[in-house]
């Protein structure tokens, strides 16, 4: 029996970067520019990258469109995870979610609080899925990106991590969808 974690060595996937911030431009947004070039290093192809306000509805058209996109596979998002009044990038984005990936968010604060300690608890980074499309959400701080790319996404964006992988899993996602379709159909 096969536990669908496998997958070809190398697998490009197309991904999209976004910063939301009211007050980083694209000559600073130093966590974009991350990013960027993370994915690129391993391979990865980018998709489209944007600078948003922290405006929830913004955002939620914005990823929206991506997910809808079947040409993109995942989504980076820095920004609007912490606790001050205009940040809301989870109160934006956990709705279109079909399923959240709990564990990233637990290992994202464990490893920041080996780093940053109690502070680490203020970080609302979250992840999950929406129509077969990875949503991953970090802090805004390049150092925050560092942590999430280094110690979590580019492991799980790559084919060869063993014993399992995000990627080996992408035949499989929209599996209920696929038998609901081929329902009606019939």
């Amino acid at each position: 029996m096969s536990s669908g974690c496998t997958a070809p060595s190398a697998t490009a996937l197309s991904l999209c970067v976004l910063t939301v911030s009211d007050s980083r431009t694209p000559a600073n947004d130093t966590s974009g520019d991350y990013l960027v070039q993370a994915l690129s290093d391993a391979g990865h192809r980018l998709h489209e990258r944007t600078l948003l306000p922290d405006d929830r509805y913004q955002l939620r058209a914005l990823v929206s469109r991506w997910i809808a996109d079947a040409a993109v596979d995942g989504i980076l998002i820095t920004g609007g995870t912490g606790f001050t009044g205009r940040d809301s990038t989870p109160e934006a984005l956990m709705p279109l979610l079909d399923k959240i990936m709990d564990g990233f968010g637990e290992m994202f604060r464990a490893i920041s609080y080996q780093q940053i300690g109690t502070s680490a608890m203020q970080s609302r980074a979250f992840a999950g899925l929406a129509n077969g499309t990875f949503v991953f959400c970090v802090p805004g701080s390049t150092s925050a990106c560092r942590t999430a790319w280094e110690h979590l996404i580019r492991a799980q964006l790559d084919a060869t991590t063993k014993p399992c992988n995000l990627v080996a899993l992408r035949p499989r996602l929209r599996e209920s969808a696929d038998v609901r379709a081929e329902r009606r159909e019939t």
